[in-house]
């Protein structure tokens, strides 16, 4: 009996040992994953990274258990981390906002937002029909606070559902709807507006994908398939611009959408019979029942007010990079479109010169920052912190450096890459409401 006794406490103590162990391995592995995301957050703050910059995942700590559902579910790296066994947002500036870590939880911990307590973002009042104050006026995309290209698809599609929920009786030389703007919410609304039957037209300032159009040509722009209106699921895995755009001209070639290019409308006005008469740049005129509007929130580029800016050697947007060669370029800006269009360039024997104002590059994302870093140790690159142009001449320029006296480089091509300024006025004299959000919460995401 006694030996019994012994063998069963043998194993109980056996046992024991083991889930201690076990715990502590495991407590201990939790503390250090801790330890590490403090850190992560400690980096992103000095980097400027922490704060967010566009939408972003909110986490309600009350009500978060730590799962790590939302880590594992987000296709990006470091945005979301875990510390003392609750997530918290570590790099939230290099979010896309895809919602990955929104449909992951299981608690419902996380909502994604636009707009901290402190900083606000000017957005359009909208509704969950995607319709703005003014009726029949309806806004998808980029504009309304969801940037990232798979959600303005679905959301160009959604919108233009309901605006052919509410189509009213046709009329002679009158549309079913305008669409402004060609990216992707305005291509997606397209596809929808045919299938739905509706008469339609799309107007796009630029060229077709909007916002897309700009960036670099091998810049990755989609990294999960999308459903398309009369096209069915694109598998977009690692897609580049040039992919994407080729996509969107084959959809849009093989269904007859009428798209203008290089139309920009400078006036939205409502009139009798709720209908609009919108006025392009061409001096055209068309008269709908509605309109969606699907234009990006950047606007027109912002320029930097000196003299020579618009001389035909300076631009806004890299256009075919791969066509330049054997010239002196200065890129202007410190954001990520700046260095991606600046390494870029270093290809086909061009000399580049980054200029920027400050004093270090902050909220860049990790592999612009990496290679930016590496073509510097490299010496392939030139980098002007604390630099500003003066003035842009045919064959040179003049620039201060730490706020000296100007000096004169020799320069073929200048890029200005200082963001763009919000479409407010446009909207305002359309009659939609702008209110100043803080810690908005997208309908979509609550």
């Amino acid at each position: 009996m006694d030996e019994v006794l012994l063998e069963q406490i043998i194993v109980y103590g056996v046992v024991f040992l083991i889930c201690a162990f076990t715990v502590f391995f495991y407590l201990r592995r939790k503390s250090k994953k801790s330890l590490e995301t403090v850190k992560k957050v400690a980096v992103a703050k000095e980097e400027g990274l922490f704060e967010p910059v566009s939408l972003y995942p909110h986490i309600d700590l009350n009500a978060c258990i730590g799962s790590g559902a939302c880590i594992t579910a987000c296709p990006e790296k470091d945005i979301i981390g875990i510390t003392n066994g609750i997530a918290t947002v570590i790099n939230t500036s290099n979010c896309v906002g895809h919602g990955a870590c929104f449909h992951a939880c299981p608690v419902e911990a996380i909502s994604l937002r636009i707009g901290t307590e402190t900083r606000g973002v000017d957005l359009p009042h909208v509704s969950e029909d995607y319709e703005t104050n003014i009726k029949g006026m309806y806004i998808a995309g980029e504009l309304g606070g969801m940037g990232l290209i798979k959600n303005s698809v679905e959301q160009g599609q959604q919108a233009m559902e309901n605006i052919a929920k509410q189509k009213k009786p046709s009329k002679e030389n009158v549309l079913d709807v305008v669409i402004i703007g060609a990216g992707p919410a305005g291509i997606s609304a397209t596809l929808e507006a045919k299938k739905q039957g509706l008469s339609c037209i799309t107007l796009e300032q630029d060229s077709l994908g909007g916002t897309v159009y700009t960036f670099p040509r091998a810049k990755i722009v989609m990294t999960s398939p999308m459903d398309l209106p009369l096209y069915g699921k694109a598998k977009l895995y690692d897609t580049s611009k040039d992919e994407l755009l080729q996509l969107w001209k084959k959809v849009i070639s093989e269904q007859n959408l009428e798209i203008l290019e290089n139309t920009k409308v400078e006036s939205i006005t409502p009139i009798e019979d709720e209908t609009f008469k919108i006025v392009t740049n061409r001096g055209t005129e068309y008269i709908c029942h509605q309109v969606l509007l699907s234009i990006g929130r950047r606007g027109t580029p912002r320029k930097l007010g000196i003299p020579g800016e618009d001389s035909l050697n300076v631009a806004y947007r890299l256009l075919e990079p791969e066509r330049i060669e054997k010239k002196k370029i200065i890129v202007v800006g410190g954001g990520d479109s700046a260095i991606e269009s600046a390494l870029l360039l270093l290809q086909n024997n061009n000399e580049v010169i980054l200029s920027y104002r400050k004093d270090k590059f902050s909220r860049l994302k990790p592999k612009n920052r990496e290679k930016i870093e590496k073509a510097i140790t490299d010496r392939t690159i030139r980098v002007l912190y604390n630099s500003n142009l003066v003035s842009i001449s045919a064959k040179s320029v003049l620039m201060s450096i730490e706020g000296n006296e100007a000096t004169e480089l020799e320069n073929d091509l200048v890029y200005i890459f200082a963001g763009g300024e919000l479409p407010t006025s446009f909207l305002q004299n359309a009659g939609i409401e702008i209110t100043k959000r803080f810690g908005h919460v997208l309908k979509s995401y609550k």
